[in-house]
């Protein structure tokens, strides 16, 4: 086969497994006959280990996938394409991220007033006995990802774009859960203890990598002092948690920027729509196309409480982010973290 990881050093967060174990998962996933041509990994995500992988189907005379009426082992080969997803290590995972590949599992009967633009689940092990990692087979989207194809627009029909990508999201928002958090759990009662939770462990996750966590634990006492605010949400939405440009596909050589594939979804969770990722970096860069994302959407309701709440999500998104750079090595990027939340908290009250 041919094999194709990606390089890195050996302090990385991501690390590529072997040839031999992409066999292994293939096998166990698909059968024997299975044959595997080349296993590509791709560098668009900073989480898990994707790969594109070509197989060969030895036909047995059994193939399902045969057309009615076909005489049996007339086709006896068949070439397809599949994505492999592999997860980290269990203890390279931080509190804040564990688990996302089930994570994504469990949300995938949720997202169900989009499944027609994600890719279908063909294969799940979490036993972690091939290569001590989760993993997921996927079918393959066709598509061009948008962080390429949005390049061969004029900047001015990228508003489509946008404007599709807020249809979509209010889509996703429209689902209703029954409790807060992590669609895998743990779930909470309320909004505000679900906010705490994951503030709790974010200052827990940056402990442990030797960071200042001072400014995260502050936020979480704003967020517990305005409890009562977080908990005027009642009704927990489903969040897609990473709904924007690198996680979307677009079609091929279309008049205008259309999403024709959302992947992803490992941080899917239950909560305040305005708490989604989506919804912060749409409100970025106002009057630019990006406002095009509100036609479809909707607009944001600019009580005070509602601006309070959204000081807090953007804070503990920050914080997050701080993690990420972290692990990605930009050192830069983690000492500015503290300056932006500084400013942050400046503008919450105490």
């Amino acid at each position: 086969m041919d094999f194709q990881p990606i390089e890195r050093p050996s302090e990385a967060f991501q690390q590529s497994i072997t040839a031999e174990q992409v066999v292994a998962m293939t096998r166990r996933a698909f059968g024997t006959h299975v044959q595997v041509r080349a296993a590509v990994e791709l560098g668009n995500g900073t989480y898990n280990n994707t790969y594109r992988v070509d197989l060969t189907d030895v036909n047995t005379g059994e193939d399902p996938d045969e057309s009615p009426g076909e005489p049996s082992g007339a086709n006896p080969r068949r070439d397809r394409s599949v994505i492999l997803r592999v997860a980290p290590e269990p203890a390279r995972q931080f509190r804040t991220d564990h688990a996302f590949l089930r994570n994504e599992v469990a949300s995938i009967p949720h997202l169900a007033p989009i499944a027609a633009l994600m890719p279908r689940l063909l294969a799940t092990d979490f036993s972690q006995q091939v290569v001590g990692r989760d993993y997921v087979f996927q079918s393959l989207l066709h598509g061009v990802p948008a962080p390429e194809g949005l390049g061969a627009y004029p900047r001015a029909s990228c508003a489509a774009f946008y404007r599709n990508l807020g249809a979509i999201t209010r889509v996703v928002h429209d689902v209703r859960g029954e409790r807060f958090g992590p669609v895998s759990g743990p779930a909470f009662d309320t909004w505000s203890e679900a906010v705490a939770a994951h503030l709790d462990d974010l200052a827990a996750d940056l402990d442990d990598l030797g960071l200042d966590a001072t400014d995260v634990r502050r936020l979480a006492r704003v967020a517990v002092a305005h409890r009562t605010v977080l908990d005027r949400i009642s009704e927990p939405r489903l969040l897609h948690g990473d709904l924007w440009t690198v996680n979307v596909m677009l079609t091929p050589d279309a008049p205008e920027p259309t999403v024709c594939g959302v992947f992803d979804c490992d941080r899917c969770s239950w909560g305040d729509p305005e708490a989604d990722w989506s919804i912060l970096l749409a409100g970025r860069r106002p009057g630019t196309e990006r406002d095009a994302f509100w036609e479809a959407y909707g607009p944001l309701t600019n009580a005070d409480e509602a601006r309070l709440r959204r000081l807090i999500y953007r804070a503990s998104h920050l914080g997050a982010a701080r993690l990420e750079r972290h692990r990605l090595g930009n050192h830069v990027g983690v000492a500015e973290s503290y300056d932006e939340m500084r400013e942050l908290l400046a503008l919450l009250p105490g």
